[in-house]
C-alpha cells in the first residue's frame, strides 16, 4: 500500500509541472528515477525511464495538439517492469496503452475546466487576484487528484487489471473519448487564435498555412522562418526609434 501511494505521488509531483512552471519533471527519464528510487531499483528505473523518454520524445503539447500521457504511462509502466522483472519490451508495450486511455480521461478533464477558467477572465477584469489563484490552484489540484488516482490505482490493481480494464471498456465510452479528444484541439486553436489574431498578425498566420500546404514546409522550418521574420522586423522597429530619438 506504501508504495502504491508513494508511485501516486510520484504522478502527483509529475503534474505538479503544469502549476508551478515548466520544469519537465513528468518525463519518464525523471519519473523512472523517482519509481526506481520507490521500489529500490534505481538502476532498472534509471534503463527504463531513459528508454521510454526516447519512446515518448515526441509527446510534447505544442499549440493545440494533445499528445499521450507520457506521464501516467511512463509511471506505471516503469513501475510495472520493475515490480514484475519484466524487460524494457514489456515496459514499452504497456506505457502507450496506459498513456492513450489516461489522454482520453485527461480531456474530459480539459473540456469540463476550460468553462471555469472562463472565470478567470471575470476576475481579471475586476482585478481580483486571489479568484485569479483559486481558480489556477483549484484546476491543478484537480489534475493533480487525477494523476495522483491513475498511478496509485493502476500500481494496487496490478499490470493485468489495467490492461484487463483498457481492453474492456465500452465502445460507447471509447467513442466519447475520442470525441472529446477531437473537440479539444479545435478549441484550442480557437483559445488560441482568440489572444494572438489581429489585423497585424493576420497575414503571417496565413503565411504559416501556405508554406505547410504549398512547399510542404516542415513545423522546423516554418518556425526558423517565422524566427527570421520576428528578429527582421524588431530590428527595423530599433532602426526607426533610433533614427526618432536622432532628430529629437
Amino acid at each position: 500500500m506504501l508504495q502504491a501511494i508513494l508511485i501516486g505521488l510520484i504522478g502527483a509531483l509529475g503534474q505538479l509541472d503544469s502549476v508551478i512552471g515548466s520544469l519537465y519533471t513528468f518525463r519518464p527519464i525523471v519519473t523512472g528515477f523517482l519509481v526506481g528510487v520507490v521500489l529500490g531499483d534505481i538502476k532498472t528505473g534509471l534503463i527504463l525511464g531513459a528508454t521510454l523518454e526516447l519512446f515518448f520524445i515526441g509527446s510534447i503539447s505544442m499549440g493545440a495538439y494533445i499528445p499521450p500521457d507520457a506521464l501516467v504511462g511512463g509511471v506505471l509502466a516503469t513501475a510495472f517492469a520493475i515490480h514484475g522483472g519484466l524487460g524494457v519490451e514489456a515496459a514499452l508495450a504497456l506505457a502507450m496503452p496506459i498513456a492513450v486511455i489516461s489522454m482520453g480521461f485527461k480531456n474530459v478533464i480539459y473540456a469540463l475546466t476550460t468553462a471555469i477558467c472562463a472565470k478567470a477572465d471575470d476576475y481579471a477584469a475586476k482585478g481580483n487576484t486571489t479568484g485569479i489563484n483559486v481558480i489556477h490552484f483549484g484546476i491543478s489540484g484537480i489534475k493533480m487528484l487525477n494523476a495522483f488516482a491513475w498511478c496509485f490505482l493502476g500500481y494496487y490493481l496490478g499490470a493485468d487489471v489495467v490492461v484487463n480494464l483498457i481492453c474492456g471498456l465500452p465502445e460507447q465510452i471509447v467513442t466519447g473519448l475520442e470525441i472529446a479528444g477531437g473537440i479539444l484541439p479545435a478549441l484550442g486553436f480557437a483559445l488560441l487564435l482568440n489572444m494572438v489574431l489581429n489585423k497585424r498578425s493576420l497575414p503571417y498566420y496565413f503565411l504559416g498555412f501556405v508554406l505547410a500546404a504549398s512547399f510542404d514546409a516542415s513545423i522546423i522550418t516554418v518556425l526558423i522562418i517565422a524566427i527570421i521574420i520576428v528578429v527582421a522586423i524588431w530590428e527595423r522597429s530599433k532602426g526607426k526609434e533610433a533614427d526618432v530619438n536622432e532628430d529629437f
